[in-house]
């Protein structure tokens, strides 16, 4: 026996030190590392940025921010009881990236190893496979900004089922109250607790009772999420003014491009909870599920028929979430486009490396050859995992520092010469974050919540570039969430790197529009051909060798 907990400690120093390589270039590089740009550099950090500078991170529900889009209402950016947000106000950019990503992945690890070991996998002899599996699970490349959203949910089934057996303990219910000040409700708990409400509901149903003290458990980290949520229950419930999300559609594809969906989206995953289960995982499961079936394994392997199974079935449900024939619904009930009720698919990390766990141990139970196989498949897959590290895959993209470019907005605000709050910039060809990272006050933004009146009044600017392209007209009016100078030449094209040799042309915006917003500046990374017919004239071009961008600064006439 000490023996084994000696080995298990072993393990699980060894399953750190892994994160903590697999974290170190964050902390090596700091701005010159290379991070996701998606959903991150070219939002969330830039908004974390403007609420830690703007004054207002405890401004009451009616506060606004006044440095995007003439006033962005302060609910926003989140809750001021996220830790994520301190992490941002208290250090440097990279550092505070580093941190969040070291508490997410040693949280995930260790969440999904108690929950293997306690339910899921028992015994000293699956030690190897809990671990590996929990490793594996942690490396997963996350939405940075989710948190524990989606690798917060092992740890909190571990707890939750801990309570509903009977043998939770003062730390169950303190894993319970944690986790929401490092995780999302709408970005994965919402579905998670429901799954939850689900199962409790099925054990009524099988006769095993009512369990209060399960589902008493559910309501407590339900009322405690939306206490620190309360700025996105306030919004919700009591806001009366049309939002930005209101004009959301989803209900569009016909039925054999969702069917089409559905297997992409089990076999490759979503870019905000990728899972990277398709190489290895996916023929390790369909082997495991071989033998369950040729050797009657039904009624031992409950757990895993059901994972599988259920894992199928989230990807459906993702799929056909954007089936049209959702329509006559969405018509009647408004809040199933303003809710995306597709994202139980964020469920799915942990049915994926559940499952992958149970596998293992499947295969391992066939012989000495084939538990050989299970061990060489989860290095196999941890491997994989390490060549997904931001530094490797986004070598190709802008480093932070490249990206937002402290030195050359500098350069671009002295050149102005007046108080950044003094005057308003919007930008073409590249992201307004950048802009807002560097503490001008812009026009355009990416939100996925602000007025719709604003949304109407900035379309205007655009209207003429939005009829010559279907495909940004769509994207503007149908979702709306960048609210950006979309021109019909660059298309969805926002990161114009300074060594384009493009021109822009013929472009139609309304200028007279653009400055009864505020506009004054447009910063572009393309020179604009027709500027004086549009009553633009090029101030001056700034480029330098710490940025990837050339921005062509234009003044209003």
């Amino acid at each position: 026996m000490v023996t084994d907990k000696k080995k298990e400690l072993r393990l699980i120093i060894f399953a750190l030190l892994i994160i903590a390589l697999y974290l170190s270039p964050l902390f090596i590089l700091q701005e010159n590392a290379h991070i996701r740009v998606h959903d991150n550099l070219d939002s969330n950090i830039a908004w974390y940025k403007v609420l830690a500078r703007s004054g207002q991170m405890f401004g009451d529900v009616n506060a606004v921010i006044p440095q995007i889009i003439n006033g962005v209402p302060r609910n926003t950016f989140g809750t001021e009881y996220s830790i994520i947000v301190w992490l941002y106000a208290l250090f440097p950019t990279m550092i505070a990236y580093g941190f969040s990503q070291a508490l997410t992945r040693v949280v995930a690890f260790l969440g999904m190893y108690l929950l293997l070991k306690k339910h899921f996998l028992h015994g000293e002899n699956w030690t190897f496979l809990q671990i590996s599996a929990s490793l594996a699970f942690a490396l997963t490349p996350f939405w940075p900004s989710g948190m524990l959203s989606t690798l917060g949910m092992p740890l909190a089934l571990w707890a939750f089922l801990n309570i509903r057996n009977g043998v939770g303990t003062k730390k169950d219910y303190l894993v319970l109250t944690l986790i929401p000040f490092y995780a999302s409700v709408v970005l994965g708990f919402f579905f998670f607790l429901s799954a939850m409400g689900i199962f409790w509901l099925v054990d009524v149903v099988r006769g095993k009772g009512w369990n209060l003290r399960f589902l008493m458990s559910i309501a407590y980290m339900t009322i405690f999420f939306m206490l620190v949520e309360y700025r996105l229950v306030y919004s919700f419930l009591f806001s009366t003014e049309l939002n930005s999300r209101d004009e959301y559609f989803h209900a569009y594809l016909p039925f054999l491009q969702a069917v089409r969906l559905t297997i992409k989206n089990y076999v490759l995953g979503h870019t905000h909870v990728m899972t990277v289960h398709g190489l290895f995982i996916l023929p390790i499961t369909f082997i495991a599920i071989y033998f369950v079936y040729s050797k009657r394994l039904w009624k031992q392997e409950k757990l895993f028929i059901f994972l599988f199974v259920l894992n199928f079935l989230l990807s459906l449900w993702y799929a056909f979430w954007f089936y049209k024939g959702w329509l006559p619904l969405t018509k009647k009930f408004h809040f199933m486009n303003t809710f995306n009720f597709a994202r139980y698919h964020f469920l799915r990390p942990l049915v994926i490396y559940s499952g992958f766990a149970l596998a293992l141990k499947i295969l391992s139970l066939q012989g000495r050859s084939w538990a050989k196989t299970a061990k060489g498949f989860a290095i196999l897959q941890i491997l994989l995992l390490c060549l997904y590290n931001e530094e490797i895959i986004y070598q190709k993209k802008p480093s932070v520092r490249e990206f937002y470019a402290e030195e050359l907005f500098a350069e671009i605000k002295e050149h102005i010469g007046q108080e950044q709050e003094n005057y308003r910039v919007a930008s073409i060809g590249i992201h307004p974050a950048i802009s807002q990272y560097n503490g001008f006050y812009t026009i355009d933004t990416y939100n996925n919540f602000y007025p719709l009146t604003y949304k109407h009044r900035f379309r205007k600017i655009i209207e003429s570039e939005l009829a010559k392209n279907i495909t940004i007209r769509k994207y503007f009016d149908e979702w709306g969430g960048r609210c950006y100078i979309f021109t019909a030449q660059l298309g969805k094209r926002y990161m114009i790197k300074k060594d384009s040799k493009r021109k822009l042309n013929n472009l139609q915006l309304n200028t007279s529009v653009f400055k009864e917003m505020g506009g004054q500046y447009i910063l572009s990374a393309l020179p604009i051909t027709n500027a004086e017919e549009k009553q633009l004239a090029l101030d001056k071009v700034f480029e330098s060798k710490s940025s990837v961008w050339k921005i062509y600064l234009y003044k209003t006439l």
